[in-house]
């Protein structure tokens, strides 16, 4: 166990990124958690925690984290009138069964193989806010019927394997889809409470043998704490930017931030 002053660097860390974190959910939909995920990795590591175990506890904490996160970003969104509700009733109980499959795969996966998923979907996702187009659209409405039975099972899996919530993916299918980036952002939100909850409940119910301390299952509740007391303030803040102001420059910038942190994950997980 570090000391505390080992310990103080490593909060102070964390309450800057669940302050980034915030920002970033309410700007941009992404529930934080593609921010989350490497930045716990670093800390636990840091900290002495290595087990096979960790990349597991990265996960669900971040997803712990994007029920708060998100539910204020949808609350703040609401009051604007940005959230397509009724896609959310049709599309929730689709991704709420993929969320309970991802944490089911999760489980089976060993932690190098999780680092090298989150790796490389990082990239792709960088490359989306670096390169796509908030007008760039392939239909226009919504996929139904067979399609959306494939796809919102497969959203919600594929983000409980990243531990993200539904904004990294679902703000490129909503504005595929036409659906304007601002009420695309907030809906999207709304994914991440409906990917977080039932993949974190099943998180926790878990006994795993080696984790960090003051971990219930696989949630860590001091980094869960500790992030979202900041992200309770500063979702809000991203909210009001992402109606205030064009986001290009800022999509760039997350893109750059996030190709680093997915580049240092792949790293990790072929172990160079």
């Amino acid at each position: 166990m570090p000391s505390v002053t080992e310990l103080l660097p490593l909060i102070a860390l964390l309450l800057a990124t669940g302050a980034f974190a915030g920002v970033v959910a309410g700007l941009l939909g992404v529930g934080g958690g593609i921010i989350l995920v490497p930045v716990f990795f670093y800390v636990f590591t840091v900290a002495g925690y290595t087990s096979d175990e960790l990349m597991r506890v990265c996960l669900a904490t971040s997803l712990a984290t994007i029920i708060v996160t998100s539910a204020r970003s949808v609350a703040s969104h609401h009051k604007k009138s940005a959230v397509e509700w009724g896609i959310l009733k049709s599309w929730g109980p689709g991704i709420a069964i993929g969320a309970v499959i991802g944490v089911w795969a999760v489980g089976e996966l060993d932690s190098s193989t999780l680092q090298l998923i989150f790796g490389i979907l990082g990239c792709v996702i960088a490359a989306y806010f670096a390169f796509g187009k908030s007008d760039w659209t392939l239909t226009k409405t919504m996929p139904t019927g067979i399609t959306r039975a494939i796809l919102s099972p497969l959203l919600g899996g594929v983000s409980v394997l990243m531990g993200i919530g539904g904004g990294s993916l679902g703000v490129p299918l909503l504005t595929l889809s036409n659906i304007p980036i601002h009420r695309a952002v907030a809906t999207a939100a709304g994914f991440g409470i409906l990917i977080a909850v039932p993949s974190v409940l099943g998180f926790v119910v878990q006994s795993p043998d080696a984790t960090p301390p003051f971990t219930i299952g696989y949630v860590n509740i001091p980094a869960f704490l500790i992030v979202i007391a900041m992200t309770l303030i500063t979702a809000p803040m991203g909210a009001k930017l992402a109606h205030a102001m064009p986001v290009r420059p800022l999509r760039m910038v997350f893109a750059v931030f996030l190709l680093i942190m997915a580049l240092n994950m792949l790293r990790a997980g072929l172990g160079a």
